[in-house]
C-alpha cells in the first residue's frame, strides 16, 4: 500500500469503542464517502487479529457503500488468553465473544449514518463466527473460509439470514466444507450463494506475512479470487441489505 493510499485510508478510519455487556472494547469504523444513510457492515477479523490487515478490508467495504465496524475481539487481557476465549465461546456458540458481534451490530443501527440494515463478514474464526451468528439479527452474513463449520450446523442455520459464502478448494482446514454449506442451505431453505475456488486455500483474502512459505501449506493470498468474492458478496448485500452506490 502506497503512502497516499495509507493516509487516505487513516483518514476515513477512526478507532472507536462501542459498549458492550462486559464493558466498551475497541474497535475500528470505516465511514463510506458523501453522505449517508448506509447500510452496516460487522467485519470479524481471524485469529491474528483485527490491524492492519482489516483496515484495507473495511476501507474496501465503506468505499462499497457500507459502514463498516471491525470490533476487536482481542481487547480484553493478554493476546494469548484472548484468543483462547475467544475461540472456547466459538466452540460452545456462547459468552462475551457474541455478545460483543451483537453489541457491534447494536451500535452501528444506532448511528444515525445508518440505513437499519446491518449484515456481517468474517475470515476464518471470523467467518465461523459470521455463519454463527447468522440467525441474530443481520440481513446477510458473508463468511471467508469459516473452516471447520461450526459444529451442530443444520441446528446452527436455524433462522439464518441470506448467506454468500467464499472458500478454497485448497484450503486444508475446510475439504468438503462447501458442499456441506451448500446442502444444509438448500435443505433448510435460506438464501445462498456458495461458491469454492478451485486454485485457492485457506486465508486467500488476507494478506499475510510469509506467502511464500504459507501456499505452500494451503494458505495465502490470492487476488482472483479475492476480487470475485467481494465482487459476488457485494451483489449479494446490494440485494439483500440495499446500498446507495
Amino acid at each position: 500500500m502506497s503512502l497516499a493510499e495509507r493516509l487516505q485510508l487513516d483518514d476515513a478510519m477512526t478507532t472507536i469503542q462501542i459498549d458492550t455487556p462486559d464493558g466498551p472494547i475497541d474497535a475500528l469504523l470505516n465511514t463510506p464517502p458523501g453522505d449517508g444513510p448506509w447500510p452496516g457492515v460487522v467485519v470479524i477479523h481471524d485469529a491474528i487479529g483485527y490491524r492492519p490487515d482489516k483496515e484495507s478490508t473495511n476501507d474496501r467495504v465503506a468505499k462499497a457503500g457500507y459502514l463498516a465496524l471491525t470490533p476487536n475481539m482481542y481487547s480484553r487481557g493478554g493476546r494469548i488468553r484472548c484468543i483462547s476465549r475467544v475461540m472456547r465461546e466459538l466452540l460452545t456458540q456462547q459468552g462475551r465473544a457474541l455478545d460483543d458481534i451483537l453489541a457491534a451490530r447494536d451500535h452501528l443501527i444506532a448511528m444515525p449514518q445508518c440505513s437499519g440494515q446491518v449484515g456481517i463478514a468474517g475470515f476464518c474464526m471470523g467467518g465461523q463466527f459470521a455463519l454463527l451468528m447468522s440467525p441474530k439479527g443481520f440481513g446477510a452474513s458473508a463468511p471467508f473460509y469459516g473452516t471447520p463449520l461450526p459444529r451442530n450446523l443444520d441446528k446452527t442455520l436455524d433462522g439464518a439470514c441470506p448467506i454468500v459464502a467464499s472458500f478454497g478448494k485448497r484450503d486444508p482446514l475446510g475439504k468438503g466444507a462447501a458442499d456441506r454449506l451448500r446442502q444444509t442451505t438448500a435443505s433448510k431453505n435460506i438464501t445462498a450463494d456458495i461458491k469454492e475456488y478451485p486454485g485457492a486455500g485457506h486465508s486467500f483474502a488476507n494478506e499475510l506475512p510469509a506467502q511464500p512459505i504459507i501456499r505452500i501449506a494451503g494458505f495465502g493470498h490470492d487476488p482472483e479470487a479475492t476480487e470475485d468474492a467481494w465482487r459476488r458478496i457485494f451483489a449479494f448485500f446490494g440485494e439483500h441489505l440495499g446500498s446507495k452506490t
